[in-house]
């Protein structure tokens, strides 16, 4: 008999001790449990717990920047700490705190919502009524041919202070009857505000207002402006934030007159905006604050809420100049997609549209003295510029105004004829590149004059010129 048996022979206490010690052992089960699934949170973060239930080690992962999670390991049961910094981006986010102990894996979501919006007492929801669903290309081309009212609303002094009288419902109508489909109202608004306020005089807005109504009620598209108004838009950054301050106080009162006008009626921002008497290129300080105009437009109107969330709006070039435009213009920011388009003026050559002598008098291909004949701005130019905004804006969804644009009579000599020529060309080329002309008429008939319309009577001072800027 060999030593052992002769040991579990004499000591049967250890016998069965070592007979026990010699058969597997059961483990227990790893177990792992969380007192929550999902942890919520607003958007200005904070700290929340959950408990870790479990008879093993554990550890946790977190891939998240933005969240601190306490503690990341240990064994048995635990609280956990989950702090969530506050959310400024523009979507919920949500992440998962993964906790695994052996190969087992628990997990809590964590969800942060975004920021609601912050609204101004005024702002009322965004209402579509009215508002139709429709690209605002084709809006662009429903407006046909437009004609300013100019030198009347925004005469400094008043309506009629530059010399024309009150306008009328009978010369809105004559416009319509004559072909065009559109009218753009400048108008000053400092004259009947409140200088340390901006508040607008209520007279006024319903003044205002009233020939709004004219052009509405015609069925026409009505487009309506903060003007040249005593040249307060100066585009410096010394001037920034008093313009935009301003700017923006005075574009939430108009917008909340005439939030419930449906979508013939449009607004543009502002007028012409340059460093009074700089005519040159502007340096990168005018027009990045001259950006920030038309940024600070956009959104005061859209803060108005109601039928102001769909409406469209008309942004302006540097000086509504064309190059200015293709160079150095940005496209506002809008929380509405495709509810914006661009505004730029067309007088050239100057020498001939606007300059007030006789020198130049003639334009284009019929011109029949080169010494009475810019040396710049005929036929191929202004293909050329039309072509560049249509290329840049138009093509890419945005549609283009030319707000502005005619030639003065010299009556002193005949230019009649070249005036036509300059007309019926201009128009012919803004249709084929999808251009909205709208027609300077600043109601002055006589040597240097625009108008094409009597304004007493709305007799046309020009029929053929009328004929020639509506495309017949």
């Amino acid at each position: 008999m060999n030593n052992l048996f002769r040991l579990l022979a004499l000591t049967p206490f250890v016998s069965l001790t070592l007979f026990s010690c010699g058969e597997d052992e059961e483990t227990e089960p790893i177990n792992l449990s969380l007192s929550k699934e999902i942890l919520n949170f607003d958007a200005e973060g904070g700290t929340q717990t959950f408990t870790i239930t479990s008879n093993s080690s554990w550890i946790i992962e977190n891939a998240a920047l933005y969240a601190d999670v306490t503690p990341l390991s240990g064994s048995g049961n635990s609280q956990v700490t989950v702090n969530v910094e506050s959310n400024d981006e523009e979507i919920s986010r949500t992440f998962y705190v993964e906790v695994r102990a052996g190969t087992i894996q628990r997990d809590v979501a964590v969800v942060q919502k975004v920021a609601e919006p912050s609204y101004p007492d005024y702002y009322i929801p965004a209402d579509n009524t009215g508002m139709r669903d429709i690209p605002n290309l084709e809006l662009a081309k429903e407006m046909g041919y437009g004609w300013n009212l100019g030198n009347s609303l925004e005469a400094i002094g008043g309506e009629t202070a530059w010399g024309n009288p009150k306008t009328t419902e009978t010369l809105i109508d004559a416009v319509k009857a004559a072909g065009f489909n559109a009218v753009r109202i400048p108008v000053a608004w400092s004259k009947f505000s409140d200088p340390s306020t901006f508040e607008i005089d209520a007279a006024w807005m319903a003044r205002v207002t009233e020939v709004v109504d004219y052009v509405i009620e015609n069925g026409m598209y009505a487009l309506i402006n903060i003007h040249w108004d005593e040249g307060w838009m100066q585009p410096t950054f010394a001037q920034q934030d008093y313009v935009n301050d301003r700017l923006e106080k005075m574009w939430v009162q108009i917008a909340l007159n005439f939030r419930d006008y449906e979508d013939h009626l449009l607004f543009a921002g502002t007028n012409e905006v340059m460093v009074d008497g700089d005519y040159s290129t502007p340096i990168p300080e005018y027009y990045q604050v001259q950006n920030s105009f038309n940024q600070t437009f956009v959104d005061a109107v859209r803060s108005t809420g109601g039928r102001n969330n769909y409406r469209n709006l008309v942004v302006q070039t540097f000086n509504t100049n064309i190059d200015h435009g293709i160079n150095f213009f940005e496209v506002p920011e809008d929380v509405t997609a495709g509810r914006l388009m661009v505004e730029a003026h067309y007088y050239d050559p100057y020498e001939f549209a606007l300059q007030e002598n006789e020198s130049i008098t003639q334009w284009g291909a019929n011109a029949s003295d080169p010494s009475k004949k810019a040396t710049w701005g005929d036929e191929s130019h202004a293909d050329a510029q039309f072509l560049k905004m249509k290329s840049a804006f138009i093509d890419q969804g945005i549609p283009v105004l030319i707000g502005e644009f005619g030639a003065v009579d010299k009556v002193a000599v005949e230019n009649h004829q070249y005036r036509k020529d300059y007309l019926t060309y201009l128009i012919r080329s803004m249709d084929s590149h999808g251009l909205v002309p709208f027609y300077w008429d600043n109601g002055f008939g006589g040597h240097y004059g625009f108008a094409l319309f009597n304004r007493e009577t709305g007799e046309q001072l020009y029929p053929d010129l009328v004929k020639a800027v509506v495309g017949s």
